[in-house]
């Protein structure tokens, strides 16, 4: 290496855990993206989630649902910032759907509870994230002369 390469700092273990974290979420949003795709082609289900044998809210949201959970993951997987915004879209459809209209949708609570539960982990590693940088650049202006 040049001695006047750029000095790429090493990520911590927060940071690293973090992107752990959002691989194994990228992962799960791939998983729920195809099996959305195998309700609308029919391969779930004994063939009764085909797409033409769906009532309109059903097609509407599953084919969103089936389009933004993999695009979802594939942010997620490559640690870019429109991935956790994309995974947020397709939580809020899946809520809105299973929670606010459980007549057309039916009920999944334990849905509500994993989204929850995923969004709470994000926060506390951005959370702590943020933290940990502070920390550091409040040690790097101390340091200088």
């Amino acid at each position: 290496m040049a001695a006047d390469s750029v000095h790429v700092p090493k990520p911590s273990l927060s940071e690293t855990v973090f992107g752990l974290f959002l691989r194994l979420v990228s992962i799960s949003c791939f998983w729920f993206g195809l099996g959305y795709w195998a309700m609308l082609i029919g391969f779930s289900l004994g063939g009764q989630g085909r797409f033409d044998l769906l009532s309109l809210p059903w097609r509407a949201a599953a084919t969103t649902l089936a389009v933004v959970y993999p695009v979802a993951a594939l942010g997620l997987w490559l640690l870019v910032s429109w991935g956790p915004v994309l995974w947020v879209v397709a939580a809020a459809v899946e809520i809105t759907m299973f929670e606010v209209y459980p007549q057309i949708f039916g009920s999944r609570p334990f849905l509500f509870t994993l989204h929850l539960a995923v969004a709470a982990t994000f926060v506390i590693f951005r959370a702590a994230i943020a933290y940990q940088r502070s920390r550091q650049a409040r040690a790097a202006r101390i340091d200088l002369p």
